[in-house]
């Protein structure tokens, strides 16, 4: 299980160093969704995006440690890299995104204070080592200059004490939550055993269509056309010879939403089709076209792929994933204990 760094954060403010952000992956703090708020800046308007500044006045205290505008904003674009490409964050997003990354320097400070606390260390080559990595990422020694100089006030001794800082971090979090994290097959066994109803597999079909959408109550001579090009569709259906030839067809004729998509629809549980579109399918084979299928004033033709019967997954089919899964889960939940126990004897002021 892996967690984004401090180190790796660092880089997130400085706009010009975008191919460095390439590489970094969130926290995902509470509260943000980080593909919808991509999604959110893609569309966004500039009147839509907030610009952020930076002065350097604190956001929060934690034990009397001060993090500052400048801290809040780094974990912004570490929770949130898109708005580099945009000049800022979407107006509807910028509040999640701003407390899901007050709440991580927050995490991140407590943890720290927690690895001075503990008198944990960091080698001068265990440092030297990341200060090296960290210079990688940029694409020129000039590049790393602007980033010393616009970050760092120019030193490089403030940037290996954040470096140290880091890997205190890191130290903590490996050992109290990522080496505890991890789930052994014995565990997944016992969730698949305990759980077997999600394991089923219902009944399902892989199939593609080719529609003829006359207009929902069409007129008698609206309804003849839509036949005559329905009687059409199939002509052409039936000679395709493959699941290509079907779907460059349904692409060209077809009038359903699935036409983008060389009209497949994928895989469908039985129970969510219409039962005269199940009758066809059970009666067919892989491979095969149906005729015209009419519901109400609409006609469909169906290509079958793929029939799936009901069964369960065994777990050879499913550990790997599980495993992902239950590890992740046990990850938050104890990287959650921790910043609670972190916070009921802390002293936090925000603002």
């Amino acid at each position: 299980m892996r967690h984004q760094l401090p180190i790796s954060a660092l880089l997130l403010v400085a706009l010009s160093f975008s191919a460095a952000t390439a590489q970094v992956a969130s926290h995902a703090p509470t509260g943000v969704s980080t593909a919808a708020a991509n999604t959110t800046a893609a569309q966004a308007s500039p009147a839509q995006v907030s610009v952020p500044q930076v002065s350097d006045k604190p956001v929060a205290r934690v034990n009397g440690a001060v993090l500052t505008d400048r801290d809040l904003l780094r974990e912004m674009y570490a929770i949130f890299p898109y708005a580099q490409q945009h000049n800022g964050f979407p107006k509807a997003q910028e509040a999640a995104i701003r407390q899901g990354a007050l709440e991580m320097i927050v995490f991140e400070e407590l943890v720290y204070q927690e690895a001075v606390r503990r008198k944990l260390t960091v080698s001068p080559e265990e440092l030297n080592r990341a200060e090296a990595n960290f210079r990688k990422q940029f694409n020129s020694p000039d590049q790393y200059q602007q980033y010393l100089q616009a970050e760092m006030h120019g030193s490089e001794q403030q940037l290996r004490q954040q470096m140290r800082r880091s890997l205190l971090i890191e130290q903590v979090l490996k050992s109290d939550v990522e080496n505890r994290s991890a789930v052994s097959l014995a565990e997944v066994k016992a969730y698949y055993d305990k759980n077997p109803a999600r394991f089923e597999q219902p009944e399902s079909f892989s199939f593609q269509s080719i529609s003829v959408m006359p207009p929902l109550k069409p007129t008698a001579a609206q309804a003849k056309e839509a036949q005559k090009r329905a009687e059409d569709a199939s002509r052409q259906a039936k000679a395709a010879k493959s699941y290509q030839d079907f779907g460059l067809l349904a692409e060209k004729i077809s009038e359903d939403d699935f036409r983008v998509n060389m009209g497949d629809h994928n895989v469908v549980e039985r129970e969510k089709l219409p039962p005269e579109i199940v009758k066809v399918l059970l009666a067919m084979q892989p491979g095969q076209i149906s005729g015209l299928i009419q519901i109400e004033s609409a006609y469909t033709i169906i290509r079958l792929n793929v029939h799936n019967t009901a069964r369960k997954r065994g777990l050879e089919e499913v550990k790997a994933d599980l495993k992902v899964e239950l590890q992740k889960s046990k990850y938050e939940k104890l990287r959650s204990n921790l910043a609670k126990q972190l916070r009921a004897k802390a002293k936090i002021e925000v603002g």
